[in-house]
């Protein structure tokens, strides 16, 4: 009954157009997975590893491999890196492991965290903080609570990393010596290489707090917002100049201005916060959807017009072949 009442498996029935057996099959293989997780384990295991696994994928290996990267060619990386030469990450062996510890350490750490706040808000309140059970969320209500927990995270996480990590306190001069520690632009595996204080302020609230208070979402969804935000921390604190996408490659370069300005601008994460409050350097968000606009519709008229340019390829092979089915037919007469 769960399965026919999921929306995901409705919208396939319900569609102008059948889907194909292959979409139906993955759905269906989906829906007995998370089911079986969902039966077999509790909500607190299911999620914390859920956190694990998403931070692992989108997160370190990334980051490794492009530490490895940068490390073994330098002379290619750094082409490609904001700042050049400043961009590339330390090849001294002892700074890269302390790097690397403190970066694992702090994962665990933050996964820690989330499992006390959740049993605690179980033992609370007596039910888990996100929903979860074997019914699909429904395809509109998971795209509502992803955006609204976007905006709040870039409410949030603008003005504590503006008026906390970057103000006078005790908790901005920790940002200042482990995050900002050394000049330039970042590199991935420095998205958790924090001290924990600052860490759990920058990293962990912006992104857990929206969810829970805000929304009580559907694990799924939860999940989902946590691989976007992590694939978007990854990719913006690369330090590369070539990160697919015009938005995307402008949240990258704003995080690189603010590493390399010692966090004197760019607080939030995608730029909206920072134009409201005139805060932004580098090329800003508005400027980043207008051409990322504009280069969509140049792709569309592009399509358009190889479109109109094979139908006329095809007109006139039509046009041939029936002049020669008329010349056959008039000899054969």
């Amino acid at each position: 009954m769960d399965l026919l009442l999921s929306i995901p498996v409705l919208t396939y029935f319900l569609a102008p157009s059948p889907p194909s057996w292959s979409t139906t099959l993955n759905i269906m293989f989906f829906y007995m997975t998370w089911t079986t997780l969902i039966l077999s384990h509790s909500p607190l295991k299911v999620h914390l590893v859920g956190v694990l696994a998403i931070r692992l994928v989108f997160w370190l290996l990334p980051s490794l491999l492009t530490l490895l990267f940068d490390v073994s060619l330098p002379s290619v990386a750094e082409s490609i890196k904001h700042g050049g030469r400043a961009g590339l990450p330390p090849r001294n062996r002892r700074a890269l492991t302390q790097f690397l510890g403190l970066a694992l350490f702090n994962t665990a750490l933050l996964v820690a965290v989330e499992g006390t706040c959740s049993y605690a808000h179980t033992v609370l309140l007596g039910r888990p903080e996100f929903v979860v059970s074997t019914t699909l969320p429904f395809p509109w209500q998971m795209a509502k609570h992803v955006a609204l927990m976007f905006v709040a995270r870039e409410l949030l996480q603008y003005y504590i990393h503006r008026f906390v990590l970057h103000g006078r306190s005790p908790v901005a001069d920790l940002h200042a010596r482990f995050a900002h520690a050394r000049p330039g632009a970042p590199f991935s595996l420095q998205v958790f290489a924090d001290h924990p204080l600052p860490l759990l302020l920058h990293r962990f609230l912006p992104l857990y707090l929206p969810a829970v208070l805000l929304v009580r979402a559907h694990l799924l969804t939860y999940l989902l917002f946590v691989a976007l935000c992590t694939l978007e921390e990854t990719l913006s604190m690369s330090g590369y100049t070539i990160v697919p996408g015009i938005v995307m490659s402008g949240i990258g370069q704003r995080c690189a201005i603010h590493y390399a300005t010692s966090g004197k601008a760019n607080f939030s994460a995608y730029g909206v916060a920072d134009w409201a409050h005139g805060t932004s350097r580098g090329r800003g968000v508005l400027q980043d959807l207008q051409a990322e606009a504009e280069k969509h519709q140049l792709q569309e008229r592009a399509g358009e017009k190889v479109s109109e340019g094979a139908g006329m390829v095809q007109g006139g092979l039509d046009a041939l072949r029936s002049k020669k089915g008329k010349k056959k037919s008039a000899k054969d007469a």
